[in-house]
Parts: C-alpha cells; structure tokens; sequence
C-alpha cells in the first residue's frame, strides 16, 4: 500500500515545484489535479506541452500518479451544465489516459445548483439518481474508449452517500471500469469513535474487491473533518481490514495543511 496525498494540498501552478513538495513531504504518490499545472481542474483542452511538463515533472520527483481529479456535478438540475461538466470530463479522461494515470476521481453529484458537495433534500427524489446514472454511462463510454477506470466515491451530500449505494450503482452499470474510492470520513456525518469503526468496518466489507482507491481524512465526533489521526476514525482498524480485503492499492489523505503533511505521512506509513 502506498501512502500519498492531495497534489493540490501545496500551494503552487507548476508541477515540477508541487511534485516535488509531496515527495519532499515523505509521499510516494499522488492524486494529481490540472489545478497544479496552471489549468482549471475541468478545463476545455490540456495542451501538448502542459502534458509534456506534468510528466517529465513526476519522473524527475519519482512520484507516482495514481488519480486524476475529474469532479462535476453529475446530478446538477440545469441539464445543460451537466453537458458542459461531461465535455470537460472528456478532456480529463483523455489527459489520464496520455499521461498513463489509471483513475479519474468523480462527484456522483447534488441536486444544490451552487455547490458539488452540499447535500440537497432533492438528492433523495429517484429523478436525482436517474439523471446522475445516464450521466454515468457516458462517463464509462468515455472510460472505456480511453482504457481508464472511474472512481465513485460515497459521500453524505452526494447522490451516492453508502457503500450500498455505490455497489448498487456498479451493478446497475456493469461495467469494470467503475470503481470505488473509499473515505472513511465521508460515511458518517455524527459518530463517536465506537460508531464510526463499525459503519467504516462494515463498508470496507461491502465493497470488498471494488476500492481502487483510499482516503485518509477525518471526522471529530460532531461531524466537523479533521486532519487524518485527529478525529474519531479507527485508521490502524480501516488500514487491517483493507488489506484483508486484499487491497493494496494507494491510500491518499487530504483536508489537511501542507504544514501538517509530513506528519501525516510519518503517522500513515507506520501503519501500513
């Protein structure tokens, strides 16, 4: 298991420069956002040279890039803007697969026109999951022309919030590029840490075979994030039951400061 982090977690446009401050912050690997390399993160076209530039960038710092931010509001009301964000998905889908990155990251998406990742009461309408899941065909067409897989995340404000909710999605699209990223702090909103072990321990089990990807982020017991090992998620016990799984893909923290990053990174590399 490789211990990595959020690119965007360092200040900075070139990638040379924010690759080289993940490693030098004891990461092996990261999930890369086009943010770091002076594009919007869902831009219209990555030219040639930007290309050029991230990967020379990650084999002269040696850091691996296991995911691709490619996020968009997949359930957004205005169906227009969902056709904007898949065109933009298209361009981040093809820069994954030019740039050899296996994962394109997702927001299965909120029926709250102004932000991905607030919730909506509407999330829970079956029109909000319809409109999400054709959006997702497309997606995985494109997934699938360009040999990359998609990830899916739960999240509480999201459409998908559970791993119940996101197997089921795998199911209905049937495809095996779709793929889960699992974030022990976004299955639960509330919980103290005897709660959160046992809703963590029973996702990891649910999805078993299907994460290609984990975070590391964390939760104080009322509901607020917090930096990985601070809050009231069970890491030694997530970490154990994935690799019962037999994951063994990247574990990649974020919410955290680039002040805090290397004892992140010391605080997971022990435990895995």
């Amino acid at each position: 298991m490789q211990v990595g982090v959020f690119a965007k977690t360092f200040p900075g446009s070139e990638p040379t420069g924010v690759l080289a401050a993940v490693r030098d912050a004891g990461f092996a690997v990261t999930q890369f956002n086009l943010a770091c390399a002076g594009l919007p993160s869902m831009p219209d076209a990555v030219p040639d040279a930007a290309i050029d530039t991230i990967g020379a960038a990650a084999k002269a710092t040696g850091v691996g890039l296991v995911a691709l931010s490619g996020t968009y509001n997949m359930a957004h009301p205005d169906s227009r803007i969902r056709q904007d964000g898949l065109r933009r998905l298209a361009v981040v889908i093809e820069t994954a697969a030019r740039l050899s990155i296996p994962l394109v990251t997702l927001c299965t998406g909120t029926r709250n026109a102004e932000d991905q990742w607030v919730h909506h009461p509407d999330n829970a309408d079956p029109s909000a999951w319809a409109d999400m899941a054709r959006e997702m065909e497309k997606a995985l067409q494109l997934a699938e022309r360009h040999g990359v897989d998609l990830g899916i995340e739960p999240e509480q404000a999201n459409i998908v919030t559970s791993a119940e909710d996101a197997m089921q999605l795998i199911g209905e699209m049937g495809s095996q590029r779709l793929r889960i990223v699992l974030d022990p702090a976004n299955l639960f909103e509330r919980a103290n840490a005897e709660q959160a072990r046992s809703i963590v321990a029973e996702a990891v089990e649910r999805v078993a075979g299907h994460v290609s990807l984990a975070h590391a982020k964390d939760r104080f017991a009322d509901g607020r994030f917090a930096t990985a090992g601070q809050g009231v998620v069970d890491f030694p016990d997530f970490i154990a039951r994935l690799k019962a799984t037999g994951f063994d893909g990247p574990l990649v923290t974020h919410g955290l400061s680039a002040r805090e990053a290397p004892g992140v990174a010391r605080f997971l590399k022990e435990l895995v």
